[in-house]
């Protein structure tokens, strides 16, 4: 069989080890003569283990103790939602940060919420997204301003957060959630979908200041950070095997040694697609140098027609999911902590001989 390498931009590939961890454990976790598919959440067994995963966490990130970790369901685009309601409080306006897709679809979702105000005070749409937005327009009173750290769709990242003195920052962090080191002291909240970095779609994961939060608000229960955080996010039967998954993936990236080690690993991996890139006659990335994502690289080579003879001859060769968005086409190639560097290595041989064939 062909060796496959999944470039998938999530669901997205997941470590080897654990993948073998999970098949061995699946029949009997623990010896419990119970699969995780089918063990209680009001169980010592569940507790243990999502206590550990976020214990994990906390010290990978080295989140400090007034910050809530929550493990909710409905995906990072539920997050558009929550953290308006939870987090608007006392201006009822929010500053959004415009720099791809997923930015825009949550000033969508916030401006569906009556009483609240969604305000772009940054884009860079004009610039087709290729670069991140570099001047801000901050008018009068936020309660937060929201930024999305990695754009998978066009490839940016932010490497240094934008200056905003005295604004409480809200992260959208699920594409590049410890695949980046970034300081959660500088955000009042950040969140991540789980599908790309840390596990099976399913689980997103949200760490919260404390003080941030009104007991007082009185919210929808499944929609209320405060009432999750006191039922330990176990309002409702949480997603117990996504959140085991992702328990594994912890200890996966403590094994690697953590954060800072990922981040070496990605910068590296993406420098040999990038220095191919920059340097062939047929490819190019579609993001500008200064802001390139390390987790999420697009690429094109300027022919519709061609890019889908590439796709398609990629595809067969074992280097799967290499089609670009919908929305802009071409490649992309997403190199999450788990693609191991022969992953690119093969996809930059193949797309070297490719360029001499065409």
């Amino acid at each position: 069989m062909t060796k496959v390498y999944n470039f998938s931009a999530g669901p997205a590939v997941l470590p080897a080890p654990v993948i073998e961890q999970v098949q061995a454990e699946l029949p009997s976790y623990h010896g419990s003569g119970m699969s995780i598919l089918e063990m209680s959440h009001r169980s010592s067994l569940y507790e243990d283990l999502a206590a550990a995963a976020e214990e994990d966490l906390r010290q990978l990130m080295a989140i400090p103790d007034d910050y809530d970790v929550l493990f909710l369901q409905g995906g990072g685009t539920l997050q558009f939602t929550m953290a308006p309601l939870n987090l608007a409080r006392h201006y009822h306006r929010l500053g959004l940060v415009d720099s791809g897709h997923w930015a825009d679809r949550a000033k969508e979702e916030a401006d569906l919420l009556p009483g609240i105000q969604a305000d772009v005070v940054a884009s860079s749409k004009g610039d087709h997204y290729t670069s991140l937005p570099k001047d801000y327009h901050l008018n009068g009173n936020y309660d937060y301003i929201h930024l999305t750290l990695n754009n998978t769709i066009e490839g940016t990242m932010y490497r240094q957060l934008p200056q905003l003195p005295g604004q409480v920052l809200v992260g959208d962090m699920s594409s590049n959630i410890l695949a980046q080191r970034y300081d959660v002291k500088d955000f009042g909240m950040i969140y991540a979908g789980a599908q790309k970095n840390i596990g099976p779609a399913g689980l997103t994961v949200v760490i919260v200041k404390h003080d941030l939060l009104d007991e007082q608000q009185n919210l929808p229960a499944m929609l209320d950070y405060v009432k999750q955080a006191k039922k330990h996010s176990a309002l409702n039967t949480p997603p117990v095997f996504a959140i085991y998954v992702a328990g594994l993936v912890f200890k996966w990236v403590k094994e690697q040694g953590g954060v800072d080690a990922l981040q070496k690993r990605n910068e590296d991996k993406a420098g040999l697609l990038y220095d191919y890139l920059d340097n062939s006659k047929l490819f190019r990335a579609t993001a500008k140098p200064a802001d390139r994502s390390i987790t999420n690289v697009p690429f094109v080579t300027g022919d519709e027609n061609l890019d889908q003879v590439f796709v398609q001859d990629a595809t067969a060769a074992g280097l799967l999911n290499v089609k670009g968005h919908r929305s802009v086409g071409g490649m992309r190639a997403s190199l999450y902590n788990a693609m191991p560097k022969a992953g690119v290595e093969a996809l930059v041989k193949f797309m070297k001989q490719f360029e001499m064939e065409h």
